[in-house]
């Protein structure tokens, strides 16, 4: 299995969309894996997998933000989609 370290400013949509779908109601100290870089940096991390590839994911303010805004567009996208529905039946 290919590990690999993900920065918030390199996360693209798949990732973030699995981290958001894993944490739904964020992440809690338990789920946070520290260690040190290659440079003896402290750095704190959440785990998520796909079939092939185990993302250690940089814990900071912008990633929960990153998740906490992918998660509303996906709330909104979602009662548009249902809205949309319920004004077909109706017809």
């Amino acid at each position: 299995m290919i590990r690999k370290i993900v920065d918030y400013k390199k996360l693209n949509e798949d990732i973030l969309k699995l981290l958001v779908d894993k944490f739904p109601d964020g992440y809690s100290d338990k789920d946070i894996i520290t260690f040190r870089n290659s440079q003896n940096e402290y750095i704190e991390s959440v785990e998520v997998r796909t079939e092939d590839t185990v993302y250690l994911v940089k814990i900071g303010k912008r990633l929960v933000q990153a998740m906490e805004k992918h998660e509303d567009d996906d709330s909104t996208n979602d009662s548009i989609d249902v809205d949309a529905l319920n004004e077909g039946d109706l017809k």
